[in-house]
């Protein structure tokens, strides 16, 4: 079953970055070892590299992942809401979504056998296309959130061009720009600048 809202609207998520919504697919978010929980803390260092998100839903299913930080450059002055960091289109349900461009390109399917110009089963592409790559969290100052928002498709998006700045973006105006409709799932966590003899 898929998460409740209520923690989207408490972090104001629901209000500042989407409307009101059902849940209706699983989104599972890590960076290493750390799961993502709807408001936890997750420090830059740990962020840099893309994370590892697992989406629930049918193969024949497309989605949408987009990543924004609506506190942008400060939260008492977000005046570059939001910025956009990550966005990955026509992802197949139930896969991972952490190998897309700048990953492997491509990956073995289940019965491959290891070794050098072995691949026994085919190759297939990777799931989505990252339309822009990912960029990890580096909040100037204050606490910031940081978004994935997952839409589903009605159908391949085709032509997808990169937002011409990461400034400004607006999670809302691409949606319905693409035809989205409202989210799926969404999930949240917070991150702040991390002092300097502490970053590991």
């Amino acid at each position: 079953m898929a998460s409740s809202v209520d923690p989207l609207i408490v972090g104001r998520v629901i209000g500042d970055v989407v409307d009101m919504f059902v849940p209706t697919v699983n989104i599972s978010v890590n960076y290493g070892s750390k799961h993502v929980n709807n408001g936890c803390d997750i420090k830059p260092s740990m962020s840099a590299d893309t994370p590892k998100v697992t989406i629930s839903g049918r193969p024949d299913q497309l989605y949408t992942l987009v990543m924004t930080d609506p506190d942008a450059p400060s939260p008492s002055e977000p005046s570059m809401r939001e910025w956009v960091h990550w966005i990955v289109v026509d992802i197949p349900g139930g896969t991972n979504v952490s190998r897309v461009n700048g990953s492997p390109p491509a990956y073995s399917a289940p019965h491959a056998v290891e070794g050098p110009a072995r691949v026994v089963g085919p190759l297939l592409p990777p799931p989505g296309r990252e339309i822009l790559p990912y960029m990890g969290p580096r909040p100037p100052v204050g606490i910031h959130r940081y978004i994935l928002v997952l839409f589903q498709q009605r159908a391949p998006l085709g032509l997808v061009d990169q937002p011409t700045s990461r400034a400004n973006f607006n999670t809302r105006h691409f949606a319905a720009h693409f035809g989205l409709s409202l989210p799926v799932a969404t999930v949240y966590f917070n991150s702040q600048k991390e002092p300097a003899n502490r970053r590991r």
